[in-house]
């Protein structure tokens, strides 16, 4: 009979608390700088903000905040934002953010069905608040800087800690609702402190406290990839763009607080990209800048614009649901002797899961990629990854009986593991019963040096009941042929894969988050006629 084993580790909760804490007395010193909406450079110490976000703490529990009450922010990427990002959640509530630029009537359902009990609000967004205040019952609002000054003004910086459950909710954001309601998503002290370890690996983004992190993501989509976690967490040094993340005012903060390491989507990226070439030694940036695209797919083109400038791009993964980082892609060492178009073929891909995170793909093995991988929906499940949406009990199919989550998009994953996303499955493209990628003809169109931006989608066609239609955007000056671009894509897809028709246009409409609106243009076009 063996013997009883006596020992173990201590019963250690992981919140949120504790990287507070790290973070005032071990990078005391370190610099936070935010551009507020009147242009001022904000500069202050995370010594300041471990004790802000503390009286922050102390005034919402002397205002009543119960555990799990959800404090809403409508703010942009700001040093404020940052306090909230902790302080609620120190006093035992749920941040919930606001995404600023959706509908007032969206605004006012996402409030309601959140219940959120308090607000705090930049006092520029008063009147974006205005436009849904009558149909939401928020029972105090703290505008910044005014009332919320005031607000910390009378409350201690020794805030007590609750006894906080690892499982309890920190933070609460909402899907963008393109396919029906938007649907709350919970994250729980435990996911965010293991994804922001699992970001900070060297495999992932490598942050460490030598680092200077501007999320160009927005704190109230996906709570910024998690970077604002992460980096309290390892002591880095924070930078907030505010507002204007136009490719001057990004590139200014880039130089001045010399960034090594941000993020954001790809169509942030390409109007810094046309900037640094159009100035070229203009800006003088730290060297070996990565930058951390997601989104939607990023096209091989961007990389190797960016490398030939000496900044390395790296794509990942993710969704409201997954925390949200679930896949990173780097090169493994056994790929240094690959030839360049095969490097860039693979960087464009989304990665491999971080560790935890688990991947599927459930197909029936008939359905295949332009290159000849077999394609299926990609199912994920990890201890970041959510297994339910907040009062939301219809939409429980989202996850499977033995507990993953469908993720709507189709995939494949190579013999290195690396997946690749095709689509979403809403817009796959089916012609003649073979299946066409958008997503890889859009990729491929943006890599031609006459087009600025694109994207393909589903028109009904008599014969082949589905036909790719492309809608293009020109650079400036360009003025391409349509066989000009037919043939360019033509050294990649088969015939039968190109775009039916191409179609110039002006701008193409993007989501509050920067995704194209592929369901407005398949309206707009559904009466397309055919020649």
């Amino acid at each position: 009979m063996n013997a009883p084993v006596h020992g173990g580790m201590l019963d250690f909760p992981l919140t949120l608390a504790p990287l507070l804490e790290r973070a005032g007395k071990l990078f005391g010193g370190r610099e936070i700088v935010a551009r507020l909406p009147n242009r001022q450079i904000h500069r202050y110490t995370y010594a300041d903000f471990h004790r802000r976000a503390r009286s922050l703490a102390s005034a919402l529990t002397a205002a009543g905040l119960r555990p799990g009450d959800r404090v809403a922010t409508l703010m942009w990427n700001q040093h404020v934002h940052l306090e909230a990002y902790f302080g609620i959640p120190a006093a035992g509530g749920i941040m919930h953010t606001l995404n600023l630029r959706l509908h007032p009537s969206e605004l006012a359902y996402i409030a309601n069905h959140a219940q959120d009990r308090f607000l705090i609000v930049d006092d520029v967004l008063l009147p974006v608040l205005e436009k849904f205040r009558d149909q939401v019952n928020f029972e105090r609002i703290f505008v910044v800087p005014e009332s919320y000054e005031s607000f910390l003004a009378g409350a201690p910086s020794d805030f007590s800690y609750p006894a906080l459950d690892e499982n309890a909710g920190a933070a609460m954001c909402y899907t963008s609702g393109t396919t029906g309601k938007p649907k709350g998503v919970i994250y729980s002290h435990r996911s965010v402190v293991l994804h922001s370890f699992a970001m900070s690996l060297a495999d992932a983004f490598g942050i460490s406290e030598r680092d200077v992190i501007l999320p160009g993501s927005s704190m109230f989509h996906a709570n910024a990839w998690g970077f604002p976690y992460a980096a309290v967490m390892m002591g880095a040094k924070l930078v907030f763009a505010g507002s204007d993340l136009s490719a001057e005012g990004l590139l200014s903060l880039f130089e001045s607080e010399q960034v090594t390491l941000t993020c954001g989507v790809p169509t942030i990226w390409l109007a810094v990209l046309d900037q640094l070439e159009k100035d070229a030694g203009r800006w003088k940036l730290a060297p070996g800048l990565r930058i951390v695209v997601a989104g939607s797919a990023c096209p091989e083109s961007i990389f190797r614009r960016f490398d030939r400038l000496g900044i390395h791009v790296i794509h990942l993964w993710g969704m409201t649901e997954t925390t949200p980082v679930a896949t990173v892609c780097h090169l493994q060492p056994s790929m240094n002797g690959w030839n360049d178009d095969e490097k860039y073929a693979l960087r464009a891909k989304q990665g491999l899961p971080l560790p935890f995170v688990e991947t599927r793909v459930i197909g029936d093995g008939s359905e295949t990629a332009w290159d000849g991988q077999s394609l299926g929906e990609l199912q994920v499940r990890g201890p970041w990854i959510a297994g339910s949406y907040f009062n939301y009990p219809e939409s429980a199919d989202r996850w499977t009986n033995d507990g993953w989550f469908h993720t709507g998009d189709v995939v494949s994953i190579d013999s290195y593991g690396y997946v690749k996303i095709a689509d979403r499955t809403k817009d796959l493209i089916k012609s003649g019963g073979e299946w066409i990628s958008s997503v890889d003809l859009e990729n491929a169109l943006v890599g031609h040096a006459a087009v600025k931006e694109a994207a393909v989608i589903a028109v009904a066609h008599p014969k082949w009941v589905e036909r790719p239609l492309a809608l293009v955007v020109l650079k400036d000056g360009a003025s391409p042929s349509v066989e000009e671009l037919r043939d360019f894509l033509a050294q990649r897809f088969a015939k039968w894969q190109l775009p039916e028709a191409i179609v110039f246009v002006d701008e193409l409409p993007h989501t509050s988050t920067g995704k194209l609106q592929k369901l407005t243009m398949r309206e707009r076009y559904k009466d397309w006629k055919w020649e």
